[in-house]
């Protein structure tokens, strides 16, 4: 079996007292998408920016490609695309702006904010300041500037908030694409169904804790459910109305 592209051993981490992950184990091999899915407070955000090395964990290991943070700062970051669940973006510079200062601190060309623009859908918005964007705008801005470098790793917390039907079906598509292409994704979600159309593999968390792993189908032979939602709602004791 092919060693996992990231892993997490044993990580724990505390917050204002309060322990928020626990013993997390987790294997993802290379061009996998990965699901984490949970009620709010579960650690899905935590996980993310622990992986992305925006938190420490207190205790466990992290590696990515077999580097960690604390051994290979620069090396570790460079591997990885880093969508955050908001970002207040600076006043007045456009979206071909903002795109075209994260190109320039990846060492790319400016070309390269354009190419992202119109992969996008935002091409012809890109003379526009960002921050009087949309919400769902604004998402497919932190979406292109996540996959600007081609990472390895792309690191994605809530993704799909605000994003009208035709552009969930997209974003769908082009991750998919990211895969196919060797990159590895993982994502935080509260819509479960992005999770079941899209993930190889999906995480259930609560408390800090994954409760249940694997592809959608074993989720739902394992609970009995009829689907990815209706099996969250059984093992989480959540009404399903």
């Amino acid at each position: 079996m092919a060693e996992p592209f990231v892993e997490l051993a044993g990580v724990n981490k505390r917050m204002k007292r309060q322990t928020v992950i626990e013993g997390l184990r987790l294997n993802i091999r290379q061009g996998s998408i990965v699901a984490l899915c949970g009620g709010n407070g579960a650690g899905k955000s935590t996980i993310l920016k622990m992986i992305a090395g925006i938190l420490q964990p207190d205790s466990g290991t992290i590696t990515i490609g077999g580097v960690s943070w604390r051994g290979e700062r620069r090396r570790y970051a460079e591997l990885i695309g880093y969508m955050p669940d908001d970002f207040r973006f600076s006043p007045g510079l456009t979206a071909f702006e903002t795109l075209s200062f994260w190109a320039s601190l990846r060492g790319l060309p400016k070309s390269t904010a354009q190419e992202a623009l119109e992969r996008v859908g935002l091409a012809d918005t890109g003379s526009k300041p960002v921050a009087s964007f949309s919400k769902g705008m604004r998402q497919r801005v932190l979406f292109a500037q996540a996959i600007l470098a081609k990472p390895p790793l792309v690191l994605m917390d809530e993704p799909t908030n605000g994003l009208d039907p035709y552009w969930i079906d997209t974003f769908v598509r082009q991750v998919k694409e990211l895969s196919a292409a060797g990159q590895t994704v993982i994502f935080s979600t509260h819509q479960l169904q992005v999770a079941e159309a899209l993930a190889d593999h999906i995480a259930l968390l609560r408390g800090g804790r994954i409760e249940l792993e694997g592809d959608a189908t074993e989720i739902r032979q394992r609970l009995g459910a009829a689907g990815l939602q209706a099996a969250f709602s059984e093992w989480f004791g959540i009404s399903s109305g």
